[in-house]
């Protein structure tokens, strides 16, 4: 695995290194003072970029509402390491509000027995991470697993398996929103409702598209943040959701924040055509993710000889 990022402007060279500097710092002050073994001694083992920072195909068009995202792996020492809230959300949080980083950064956590087995299983997420990976830290002798080939007939079936699974998953939460949408013209209440449930459509959508295409998804809820993972996969997905104006990209914002706000905030507020934007772009989502899937889904099989 490379350990330069000797391609990348000084600008975002110098952004990593706050970031790195970010995680361990706050790791750091996290397990501080703890007593049980696997906490007092706990490691970060690796920490890698990953996606298009590291293979060179990065987009930064921020003026025009798309700037490609900074993709980290950490790989810690023990499984309850992994915890975002517990260990990570602080560090996740400085990263965020530090003015000298100027694009959104995203941040998985596992173990290196995850990460090894989903190489051993073919991955193509952990695949891609062990070919293309920088590795902006790492512990001497932290070694990942060689990936083991996938055939195509083994991805063709995991993969249909996926798409079977979450495609009607993301047309049931649609029909829900569309029903609690029709009962809220006047409603607040039933508005949130909607708003939450586009988000589980949203984020079902996504999780459908990478787990066809990757087979792994992170463990989140951010909208942002599965946007991004997919959109690094299949840069065509960018026009499913509007981002040109500030009206669009406002609209996504609510979509996005709808996952806790809309459930639990008195302050969270939508009105109709806000709602019918954002059904329209997840409609869209949701037949672009389709269509993509059957498209990769097919040039397995061709490969497969199926």
């Amino acid at each position: 695995m490379r350990t330069d990022v000797d391609h990348l402007p000084v600008t975002q060279q110098d952004e990593l290194a706050r970031v790195r500097q970010a995680l361990m710092d706050e790791f750091a002050a996290a397990i501080e003072g703890a007593t049980q073994p696997w906490k007092k001694n706990g490691k970060i083992q690796k920490i890698v970029l990953f996606g298009s920072y590291s293979r060179e195909d990065w987009v930064d068009e921020a003026a025009n509402g798309y700037q490609s995202d900074f993709d980290i792996l950490v790989v810690v020492s023990h499984k309850d390491l992994t915890d975002v809230a517990e260990y990570w959300y602080v560090a996740e949080d400085k990263i965020q509000r530090d003015p000298a980083v100027g694009r959104p950064v995203n941040i998985i956590v596992h173990t290196l027995d995850e990460v090894n087995q989903g190489l051993s299983r073919g991955e193509y997420f952990w695949a891609e991470i062990a070919r293309d990976g920088i590795a902006l830290y790492e512990l001497p002798g932290v070694v990942l697993a060689t990936p083991k080939p996938l055939t195509a007939a083994d991805a063709y079936e995991m993969a249909s398996a996926y798409l079977a699974e979450w495609l009607p998953s993301v047309d049931r939460a649609l029909a829900t929103a569309s029903t609690q949408a029709a009962q809220g013209e006047n409603d607040l209440g039933w508005r949130k409702d909607a708003a939450f449930t586009l988000h589980q459509a949203a984020e079902r959508a996504y999780t459908c598209f990478l787990l066809v295409r990757t087979h792994y998804v992170p463990r989140s809820h951010n909208l942002k943040f599965l946007r991004s993972l997919a959109e690094d996969k299949e840069p065509r997905l960018v026009d499913s959701w509007p981002r040109a104006t500030k009206l669009d990209r406002r609209r996504f914002e609510l979509a996005k924040r709808a996952y806790v706000e809309a459930r639990y905030s008195t302050s969270y507020e939508i009105g109709s055509d806000d709602l019918a934007a954002i059904t329209n772009a997840v409609r869209s989502l949701r037949d672009a993710v389709e269509a993509m899937s059957r498209e990769w889904l097919e040039g397995l099989r061709e490969k497969a000889g199926l």
